[in-house]
């Protein structure tokens, strides 16, 4: 009977997960193309970027997202927050006619899910634009979007990582950074 309920709660779970990250964009990194471009090179800093937010928010809990380190410090709440509203200066940087132009408040798992579609958005649109890339519209230079935001929400994933290990919720040991994928 306990064997049968430990196999019952595991099926469970691998159904729970596989539904989860298959509404979800950058449950892994999308294959590789075999020839590059300045376009897909910048699709691909994107997906990785995808992929590391996808696993530094992947199982937080309400204590992971209200820890913080010290007084004067973000929580992990503030943080995706803050990644977010990146997300959002990326996309609208970068799509033309397809903005995030939301203002509401948004629960942790919806804000997630839309910073998720906002990396996904912005890589497939570079991904699929085979002449070189301008933002029109605007006086931002596409260089700027790379060691600005980009750059930017990498670095606060890595404080997401390391806020949840602080809380006791480590990050997940199988997910290979290296390869965008997760070990079996």
């Amino acid at each position: 009977m306990k064997n049968f309920i430990v196999i019952f709660l595991l099926f469970n779970s691998v159904i729970i997960m596989a539904q989860n990250h298959d509404s979800l964009p950058y449950y892994e990194i999308p294959e590789y193309q075999e020839s590059y471009s300045a376009n897909s090179v910048a699709a691909r800093m994107i997906d990785g970027l995808g992929f590391r937010y996808y696993w530094a928010t992947e199982g937080l809990r309400d204590e992971d997202l209200n820890y913080k380190v010290g007084e004067s410090s973000r929580t992990s709440s503030e943080t995706i927050e803050h990644i977010y509203g990146l997300s959002k200066f990326i996309r609208n940087s970068v799509l033309i006619n397809n903005k995030d132009t939301n203002t509401l408040e948004l629960a942790f798992s919806e804000k997630r899910k839309q910073t998720l579609m906002n990396f996904k958005a912005v890589s497939d649109v570079l991904r699929n634009t085979e002449t070189a890339f301008k933002l029109e519209g605007t006086e931002v230079p596409f260089w700027n979007i790379i060691n600005g935001p980009i750059s930017d929400a990498l670095w606060h994933c890595g404080q997401v990582v390391m806020l949840r290990r602080a809380s006791g919720n480590p990050f997940n040991a199988k997910v290979n950074v290296f390869k965008g994928k997760v070990n079996d």
